[in-house]
């Protein structure tokens, strides 16, 4: 749920509160003729204080401190775009995705004045289901992300790709007949099991640092994490995510996995 707060100033005015929104009297000089407009307060040097300086429009490919503040920011709220370089690369990009899907922001990588905005008072992620334990994953298929809470609080959101819903086929075993099935991520609760450190070579592919959570499916690392679902089932995460989420993320921690509308 996004939570916003506006603080108005309350401005005493002879003695009448001047509420934000409100019609409040005129003030009045002693004469009963109204008191002029008081005019914009100088600055300590006796001109007027400055416009602050709009934020400028980052795509990916930029350079620059700009983009330094915007790692920076991402990296409070725990969207992992990982080193503050100054750099706009991929891996801020997928980060910064994450960031717009949480928020309820159209997916682009540009971050414009609604995304700085939104930096500054930021929604939290809303939980896909019912059960809350403090530690767990929580997945959301429909809008591609996942939030690791440690403590109740979230330590780690991640853009994912899912699974593409396309018909695939794969020997399982070699010299076994083909097996053909959907690349269906399915819905439900789990809990983390058998992890693996590194990469592991599959039937379908390799996957680094994987860690399993319903039967073959779990969340690794790929090379390639699309904006759209494209595993065949498992949850893509981008590398620099890959790295850290064994340390956050133990065995047997609850995973809620969701289509939430």
């Amino acid at each position: 749920m996004r939570t916003r707060v506006r603080i108005g100033a309350i401005v005493a005015a002879g003695g009448v509160l001047a509420l934000p929104g409100c019609s409040q009297p005129a003030a009045t000089t002693a004469a009963g003729r109204d008191r002029p407009p008081a005019s914009p307060a100088p600055s300590a040097t006796g001109a007027p204080s400055p416009t602050p300086t709009p934020r400028p429009t980052l795509k990916p490919g930029a350079e620059g401190e700009d983009v330094k503040v915007l790692q920076r920011r991402l990296k409070e709220l725990g969207y992992a775009p990982g080193p503050v370089d100054g750099r706009y690369g991929m891996t801020t990009q997928m980060a910064v995705w994450a960031f717009q899907k949480v928020n309820r922001l159209k997916v682009s990588g540009t971050v414009g004045r609604k995304v700085w905005q939104a930096l500054d008072r930021p929604a939290s992620p809303r939980p896909v289901a019912g059960s809350r334990e403090p530690d767990r994953v929580d997945v959301d298929l429909r809008r591609q992300y996942l939030v690791v809470y440690k403590g109740g609080r979230p330590v780690l959101i991640s853009h994912i790709s899912s699974g593409s819903g396309e018909l695939f086929c794969s020997r399982d075993v070699p010299g076994a007949a083909p097996r053909c099935r959907y690349a269906v991520t399915p819905t439900g609760n789990f809990r983390t099991g058998r992890r693996v450190s590194g990469w592991e070579t599959s039937p379908l592919g390799r996957l680094y640092n994987p860690i399993y959570f319903n039967g073959g499916i779990a969340f690794h690392g790929a090379l390639s994490v699309p904006r759209y679902p494209a595993s065949h089932g498992c949850v893509r995460l981008p590398m620099n995510v890959a790295e850290v989420f064994p340390d956050l993320v133990g065995t047997g921690v609850p995973v809620y996995v969701r289509r939430p509308g």
